[in-house]
């Protein structure tokens, strides 16, 4: 019998689908365990664990219990290492043993709880300030969601090698600043929060705005940023309103994620998709983080963000709605300028104030190597100018990298 809760599948559904949830979960608990010096050696056991259940579960079946399977044979396998490689004997293994409950046995905990701990504190370490926030992703991606060199520089549209010597940069880093894998001090909590933070809001949008053409990818990295998010909620140490903020996001901006592509993966604009695609579950979770991000007397760019995309569920194009998201951005800029918040702000400037004033405002941000730039003067041109509009979809199509983004501008040029 399937554990409780896992989906009753053959082995080559199985491995993969545990690998995914599993592989995390060793590879935080062991590196907890030998530092994060020994992060390689954390995920060749984790690896070498699947490699196992690979060689010996299509002969033998699939066992009663396959999580328990999993981290029966990564503690040996972690233990017989810890015996035979005199580097772990010599150097490694008098600290471990010397904080184990019982003196002399080594003990390995995959409990529930210690994972848990485990992977919120792997999530501090890989978000240090001494690495930069690629590498942060990254590591995060290969580390604490589980997936794959290739996925990775799939995501990054790059290749293996690229990846690989990112990710040996940024382990060589963790070393050299010898960071340790713990909570961070309550005083120094708000602080190294923001970096870890970044690292999820990162990742959320490297799936919600990936130019890679892997939807399942994409919709992937949204899940896990929400997870961890969800993770650092979970903890009463780091159940912050920002946080609580940031979940609301990621829920609102994901509620629309089946209504933003089409079949053919081209890009539907917000006011032509499909209501009924919307996720209402979703959209009510988001509200419930963005009440629960109230609490508290500071308003984080995350509150802001947060507040723009609840008005964005409400589909009815009436004045109120544009007034609070323009005056949102407005609030978000002066926290914190971005010339993308700057662009986005303009099309609820058309809607309160009309065209004409959002193109001055556009044209003087001056994003010319940015196609979302061109497309939107391209859209609020149509009704004044269909000559100009023309000219900007093109500049668009020109610099526009991926094909369903070429051939939604070119839908819209034949539109004219």
């Amino acid at each position: 019998m399937p554990e409780e809760g896992l989906p009753t599948m053959h082995e080559q559904e199985l491995i993969p689908h545990l690998f995914r949830t599993e592989f995390r979960k060793i590879t935080a608990v062991l590196c907890k365990l030998f530092g994060i010096e020994n992060v390689e050696v954390a995920e060749d056991i984790a690896g070498e664990t699947f490699l196992s259940a690979l060689e010996t579960w299509p002969y033998k079946g699939i066992p009663e219990n396959p999580v328990a399977w999993l981290y029966t044979v990564a503690k040996n396998k972690a233990k017989n290492l810890i015996t035979r490689d005199h580097v772990f004997h010599d150097k490694i293994t008098p600290n471990i043993i010397s904080s184990s409950p019982l003196g002399h046995e080594i003990e390995i905990d995959l409990s529930a709880q210690n994972i848990a701990d485990s992977q919120l504190q792997m999530l501090f370490a890989i978000c240090h300030p001494s690495i930069p926030a690629e590498a942060q992703i990254g590591l995060a991606l290969r580390i604490l969601c589980g997936f794959g060199i290739d996925e990775i520089a799939s995501a990054f549209l790059t290749n293996k090698e690229t990846i690989n010597k990112r990710l040996f940069r940024a382990r060589e880093k963790l070393r050299t600043e010898m960071v340790a894998i713990e909570f961070p001090p309550e005083k120094e909590i708000n602080s190294r929060l923001q970096p870890v933070l970044t690292t999820l809001y990162l990742l959320f949008n490297e799936g919600y705005y990936s130019e890679s053409q892997d939807t399942v990818l994409r919709n992937d990295f949204c899940l896990e940023a929400m997870r961890m998010t969800h993770m650092l909620i979970d903890n009463e140490q780091t159940d912050r309103p920002d946080v609580n903020a940031l979940l609301a996001l990621m829920c609102f901006q994901s509620s629309r994620f089946e209504a933003r592509k089409n079949e053919n993966g081209e890009m539907i604009l917000y006011q032509d998709q499909d209501e009924s695609l919307w996720n209402r579950e979703l959209i009510t979770r988001g509200a419930y983080y963005l009440n629960q991000a109230s609490r508290g007397g500071t308003v984080s760019k995350y509150h802001l963000e947060a507040s723009i995309a609840y008005w964005y569920t409400i589909k009815e194009d009436i004045a109120e709605k544009w007034e609070n998201i323009l005056q949102l951005f407005n609030q978000l800029l002066m926290i914190q300028y971005s010339p993308i918040a700057a662009l986005n702000r303009t099309y609820a400037l058309a809607k309160v104030r009309g065209n004409e004033a959002a193109i001055a405002a556009a044209e003087k941000l001056g994003l010319t190597n940015n196609h979302f730039y061109f497309t939107l003067l391209g859209e609020l041109y149509k009704d004044i100018d269909n000559k100009k509009a023309r000219e900007n979809f093109l500049k668009a199509l020109d610099i526009s990298k991926t094909q369903s983004d070429k051939q939604t501008i070119q839908n819209k040029i034949d539109r004219l």
